[in-house]
């Protein structure tokens, strides 16, 4: 089943409100509240583009895909690359305590021009 990803994304974000988060940005309250709780089973395109900019995200990083029980895609189908992966860990832990080296890498490559990340 496919779902929204919004809560986590807000979490790796550090947005410790992502309810408040989205009425602030526009989104209606009872719409924010849905997608919060993960109660939506269905999305406007216009808020899925809403999400996409203020969460700086494409709109595959809005869904999970969590195989159901009673009937599974081949291990192959696109959808398991949607599955989510664990990479909960704590960012500020992880800043403290990287050798000086190896941030001053991560640094770099943050502001390397996007066109030559892909490279």
């Amino acid at each position: 089943m496919l779902s929204l990803n919004v809560t986590e994304i807000c979490k790796t974000r550090q947005i410790e409100r992502p309810y408040s988060f989205l009425v602030k940005a526009g989104i209606s309250p009872h719409t924010a509240s849905d997608i919060v709780n993960g109660y939506s089973r269905a999305i406007r395109l216009d808020h899925i583009e809403k999400l996409c900019e203020i969460l700086h995200c494409e709109p595959n990083d809005l869904l999970v895909y969590k195989p159901e029980s009673t009937y599974k895609v081949a291990e192959t189908h696109p959808l398991n690359k949607l599955i989510p992966k664990n990479t909960d860990f704590d960012w500020h832990q992880t800043l403290k305590t990287i050798p000086l080296n190896k941030l001053k890498e991560v640094a770099a490559f943050i502001n390397k021009p996007e066109e030559d990340k892909n490279t």
